[in-house]
């Protein structure tokens, strides 16, 4: 019996893993499980538009990443860690084939976690996320680097805002290289090809802090040879927000992505 034929009570609480424990929360129900994966640095509150719009139908479960939100720290805070933590939330709530639906960072998790997982994955949403970067020279790391040592003081207030985690800056900084390392052609593509789920993509548009727009639309851009390729991932939508805020602006248009995976799903299962 899976997770969508009985009912599941909620329930709000913390999921041990390795050396850490994570904030999860639970609607439970009957409905459709879809999982939610935030930003670097977010935390679960950046959901509660899109599981409004959504709606009680679906069993929504968010989680604070490592030193996020009300998450303890850790001594890992790798991308592999990441997926980690997310198997550790599937299987201590008994989510089975749920839709993943990540955001920015979350997204490049439910790429890798789909292409690792299918035979665990409903399906994915990528909300303006998990596209191939350039690599980075030396000389650009040490700049990222610095940069971080730079906002430190700033950390406290960014972190009310979900710019910032309980990490140090050098922590910080490695964080974002790694995920440059991990969006490189050499190291995304072969992800994305593996991907043989459905997968939507809701792209936002125009630039962001730490992105300019031109910058921003040839990430976008260069997902098309990956579409013409795999014909599990598709463009959903585009809508009119940026990067930072489509969670805000653009919540009906992730929620629509959502439903779009659920029912086409069911019309494949009847």
């Amino acid at each position: 019996m899976t997770s969508t034929q009985h009912s599941v009570p909620a329930w709000t609480g913390m999921v041990e893993v390795d050396d850490t424990a994570l904030a999860v929360t639970d609607t439970g129900g009957t409905g459709t499980p879809v999982v939610y994966l935030n930003g670097s640095y977010a935390d679960q509150s950046h959901w509660r538009r899109v599981i409004a719009d959504l709606g009680p139908g679906y069993r929504h479960v968010t989680f604070d990443e490592r030193a996020r939100g009300k998450s303890r720290t850790a001594g890992d805070y790798s991308f592999e860690a990441c997926l980690r933590d997310l198997d550790a939330v599937l299987t201590a709530r008994g989510v089975e084939r749920p839709i993943l639906v990540g955001w920015s960072y979350g997204a490049l998790i439910a790429a890798h976690w789909a292409a690792r997982n299918p035979h665990r994955t409903l399906g994915a949403v990528s909300v303006d996320g998990a596209y191939l970067t350039d690599p980075i020279d030396d000389a650009t790391r040490e700049q990222v680097r610095g940069l971080f040592r730079r906002l430190s003081p700033v950390f406290p207030i960014a972190r009310r805002l979900g710019m910032a985690a309980r990490m140090s800056a050098a922590q910080h900084a490695e964080i974002n290289l790694e995920l440059i390392d991990l969006c490189s052609p050499a190291a995304l593509n072969p992800v994305l090809d593996r991907v043989n789920v459905p997968t939507r993509y809701v792209m936002a548009t125009g630039g962001n802090l730490g992105a300019d727009a031109r910058t921003m639309e040839k990430l976008r851009a260069d997902l098309t040879p990956v579409l013409a390729r795999n014909p599990h991932i598709s463009v959903h939508t585009r809508v009119p927000s940026n990067h930072s805020k489509i969670l805000r602006k653009d919540s009906p248009a992730v929620a629509a992505a959502v439903r779009d995976l659920a029912t086409t799903h069911a019309r494949q299962a009847a």
